[in-house]
């Protein structure tokens, strides 16, 4: 095929993707020649005469692949934001493929007892650090991989790579059918009282987009408590809707969440460890088992007294002994309508997707790191509604792309996200090409896209990744951007959300779409308050989602492991004995819909989100309280954290911008908890 676009590097600016030009059936044979390629590119640097050398083994391992990484990292983000039967079917073939060529490159004798003998004479060397790293972390990768395993052992790993492959797409395609078989279709605009009207009419357009002409569709989002839930008047539609989101995947999903746990539980004895959370740890900053164990047991009384404060005041404003779990938020809307004057509805019309984006993301990033962006209409994406902007840097130099993708739609899986589809690299001359990903609603043509706060910190979260991503400044594309530990990766894009509230950064974006008028001034200040009144909330069912996958994650192949119908009790005893058994807090995820963990690589990782949370505080402290210009700020934390990547040491990067280890007493102030934690 050889007008294949894979073929070669991209002509277009910053190597994007051809899109245009790329069909679906330029995908499988771009694969097989792309993992050919780099077999051979492999054997050739195993089989080398000469002795081994940095030169010639590791930095030829980053030469190679080039025409599969292009054609993996763009199929990757077409089948998380476009796909359709055709992509999910490959999809299905190919991920075993996938994961057999990388055991093939990781195992891979020859280049291992060259690469070992590199890193045998590596202080000798004379490398630099980022030189030092590389080979290190090539070492450390293939030694965790089983590289020192017997070929008995390696053929037993081989077999468990590829069923885990097989069963975490599986996973995936079973939720997003039956996510999107879970969505409420409601035949009148009445039924949805409480909701304002453009949210009504977005219902309304979602019905018509999914062949449900003159009804209303509620399409579920990937967590548990649906937004609406704050909104909704009818009782029994919020128990409809919590009640379908709850249930989704349960019943296909399950069996297979058993036979992951299983399959990784196994695979981690088969590396020497005693589950697969400690296979994982070895490579987080948080170290040990024992560490995330420690942070569980700290936050879980203050997290649970919190949330009980708040549904004694919840039961109190309902004039009702106990709150439901599909009550909980609509309730605690109402709590706060009336004890800080915050009606969540009355912010959407001051929080309209284009201001945001413009006046409150991209200024931010240019208020702190200089830098500014331009869309590039003249660019395609891989779908109509995914935007390039062309990113420069404070001095006016090309800097990279990026992609924002920010509505819903049927083709597009749950949840935000950001992935790359070109790595920055000195190496190989590469500049970073990156993509946000949200599903924040479309509303009917010409009607502007308002905004929910939760939408809003989360287009900020995702384009901290994107800073991540865009600012890195390393050689080695093993190196780049967000090659951090998996504790680590969000602690940068939690910083981020800090800038959607500052003064200087709200004032400039939340102004009413319709007149214009600036939000009121003392609203960021009620808002605080009103979000720490529901910390005890939030604490609770995210910790709990960190606590199911922990609690799936620790189970030892020697032990007592659950049967193929037991995941809903095995979640259950979880939640019980971890004390986050509150009825009504529903975990963040339940197992059925947990695709973070068993399809999107964060197995044994969720407790990262509060992990990262620890240094997020502490560096969002030291932002504010360090002296320096806002500007004088963002640049050290530029060039000290963000452009590292991979290439140093990350609590070494922390350290090097905020002067200490983090510290957890900034976390518990910032939610409200600290005076419970220390009484």
């Amino acid at each position: 095929m050889p007008t294949n676009p894979f073929f070669e590097p991209s002509d277009l600016p910053y190597e994007l993707p051809p899109f245009a030009r790329i069909r679906h059936e330029h995908y499988l044979p771009a694969f097989t020649r792309g993992m050919a390629d780099q077999l051979a590119e492999v054997a050739a640097i195993g089989s080398r005469a000469v002795p081994a050398t940095f030169e010639n083994t590791v930095e030829a391992i980053e030469r190679s692949g080039a025409l599969l990484g292009r054609v993996r990292r763009a199929f990757a983000t077409k089948a998380a934001a476009d796909t359709d039967e055709e992509i999910q079917a490959l999809e299905a073939e190919i991920a075993p493929r996938l994961a057999a060529h990388d055991d093939a490159l990781l195992l891979d004798s020859a280049l291992f007892a060259r690469l070992d003998a590199v890193f045998e004479q590596r202080e000798h060397l004379g490398l630099d650090a980022e030189r030092l790293r590389l080979l290190e972390r090539h070492h450390s990768r293939r030694v965790r991989a089983g590289a020192r395993l017997a070929p008995e052992q390696q053929r037993r790993l081989r077999e468990l790579n590829t069923e885990i492959a097989t069963r975490s797409i599986e996973f995936r395609r079973n939720l997003r059918e039956d996510t999107a078989r879970a969505a409420l279709v409601l035949d009148h605009a009445e039924e949805l009282a409480g909701l304002p009207p453009d949210q009504i009419a977005a219902a309304a357009e979602n019905a018509h987009a999914l062949g449900h002409e003159g009804k209303f569709v509620l399409s579920l989002k990937n967590f548990s408590n649906q937004t609406e839930l704050a909104a909704l008047e009818r009782p029994e539609l919020r128990a409809r809707l919590l009640d379908a989101s709850l249930r989704r995947g349960g019943e296909r999903n399950g069996p297979i969440a058993v036979a992951l746990a299983r399959l990784r539980a196994e695979r981690a004895a088969l590396l020497g460890f005693r589950n697969h959370a400690a296979w994982e740890l070895a490579d987080r900053t948080a170290g040990t088992t024992d560490a995330v164990e420690d942070m569980f047991d700290r936050l879980a009384a203050p997290a649970v007294a919190s949330a009980e404060r708040e549904r004694a005041a919840l039961a109190e404003a309902a004039g009702v002994a106990e709150i439901g779990a599909a009550d909980w938020q609509y309730y605690a809307e109402r709590v706060r309508k009336e004890r800080f004057d915050l009606d969540a509805t009355a912010l959407r019309p001051y929080l309209e997707l284009e201001r945001v984006l413009r006046d409150g993301v991209f200024h931010a990033a240019e208020l702190v790191y200089g830098i500014t962006l331009t869309e590039r209409p003249d660019l395609v994406a891989y779908h109509p509604d995914a935007r390039v902007f062309e990113v420069r840097d404070a001095d006016g130099g090309p800097l990279g792309l990026y992609i924002g993708d920010f509505h819903a739609r049927e083709s597009k899986r749950g949840g935000a996200w950001m992935d790359s589809l070109v790595v920055q690299s000195h190496l190989l001359g590469q500049r970073p090409v990156v993509v946000n990903n949200l599903n924040i609603a479309k509303p009917p043509e010409g009607e502007p896209v308002l905004m929910t706060w939760s939408e809003v910190t989360t287009l900020f979260h995702e384009f901290g990744h994107a800073l991540h991503g865009l600012f890195s400044d390393v050689r080695y594309p093993l190196l780049s951007g967000l090659q951090v530990p998996r504790d680590f990766v969000e602690f940068p894009s939690q910083v981020n959300e800090v800038w959607a509230d500052r003064p200087e950064v709200l004032a400039h974006y939340a102004r009413h779409h319709a007149t214009g008028e600036p939000m009121p001034a003392d609203l960021p200040a009620r808002l605080r308050e009103a979000e720490n009144f529901g910390a005890g909330f939030r604490m609770v069912e995210h910790q709990a989602a960190a606590v199911l996958d922990w609690s799936w994650h620790t189970l030892s192949a020697d032990g007592r492991l659950p049967g193929d119908g037991e995941a809903e009790a095995f979640e259950a005893a979880a939640l019980e004995r971890a004390g986050l058994a509150v009825a009504a807090i529903p975990p963040r995820y339940r197992t059925g819909y947990f695709a973070h963990i068993f399809c999107s690589g964060y197995a044994a990782g969720y407790y990262g989100y509060r992990w990262a949370e620890v240094l997020d505080a502490d560096a969002v402290r030291w932002f504010t309280e360090n002296g320096k210009t806002v500007r004088e700020s963002g640049e050290i934390f530029r060039r000290e954290l963000l452009a590292k990547g991979g290439s140093v040491d990350p609590m070494e990067a922390f350290r090097a911008v905020v002067g200490h280890d983090p510290e957890i007493g900034p976390l518990l102030a910032r939610h409200g908890l600290k005076r419970v934690a220390e009484g």
